[in-house]
This record gives structure tokens, C-alpha cells and sequence, in this order.
């Protein structure tokens, strides 16, 4: 019984952070992503759609390698933190547009190249996790 316990306990926590992690990325872009998503913005839908994969290649990653709750947590913050750096620094390093602006527009280049980005970090921090 406990086993089944512990098991509910951290799927529910795994699917409070996940949440939690898609909230505060929302909050970064200055436009609603549920609106654009509504209106059909592939660019935005493939950066959301980056943003869960990598929350949740980096929670699945904690999850395995920790017993504790506590330090599934920390590890994902950990990670989180590093997929919020990687999206300033793509920022930083492409100075010739603004990432929040083309996805409004719709680039859907830019928005493949940003999903790849957190993608590509969440296994590379991900590998960092112990």
C-alpha cells in the first residue's frame, strides 16, 4: 500500500510542477499563448510544445534518479532555471529579432529553433541530475 501511495504522491507532484513550469513560462512572453494557440499560431504551439517537452524530459529524468519528493523538486528548479537562462541567452544571441515578437508574427523557424533549444538543454542538464 505505501508503494501506491508513494506512487499517487508523486505523480500529482510531477503534475503540480509540470504546471507550474508552463505557468511561469507563460508569464515570460508578453502575449496570452492560450490566444494564440486559439487562433491557430503553429510558432507559438511549437515553443509550448518545446517548453513541455523539455519541463518534462528534465522532471522525468529527477523523478528517476531521486526517492525524495523534496529532491525531485530541487533537481527540477535546477533545470527549470537552466530552460529559463537558455531561452535569455538564445535571446542574447540573436540580436536581429526578438523571440516573443516572431512568434507572435508566426515564424515558424524561429519557433523550431526554439523548441530544439529546450529540448537540447533539458537533456544535456538533465544529464547532470543525480
Amino acid at each position: 500500500m505505501t508503494v501506491v501511495v508513494n506512487l499517487v504522491i508523486s505523480v500529482l507532484v510531477i503534475i503540480v510542477l509540470q504546471l507550474l513550469g508552463m505557468l511561469i513560462f507563460s508569464w515570460m512572453t508578453p502575449f496570452k499563448d492560450m490566444e494564440e494557440l486559439k487562433k491557430g499560431n503553429v510558432a507559438v504551439g511549437l515553443a509550448l510544445g518545446g517548453k513541455f517537452m523539455a519541463t518534462a524530459i528534465i522532471l522525468g529524468v529527477a523523478a528517476y534518479t531521486n526517492t525524495s519528493i523534496w529532491f525531485l523538486a530541487m533537481w527540477f528548479a535546477v533545470g527549470y532555471v537552466c530552460l529559463i537562462a537558455a531561452y535569455w541567452i538564445f535571446e542574447l544571441v540573436t540580436p536581429s529579432f526578438k523571440i516573443s515578437e516572431s512568434l507572435k508574427q508566426g515564424n515558424v523557424a524561429v519557433a523550431t529553433l526554439l523548441c530544439m533549444v529546450f529540448i537540447g538543454t533539458a537533456f544535456a542538464i538533465s544529464s547532470l541530475i543525480v
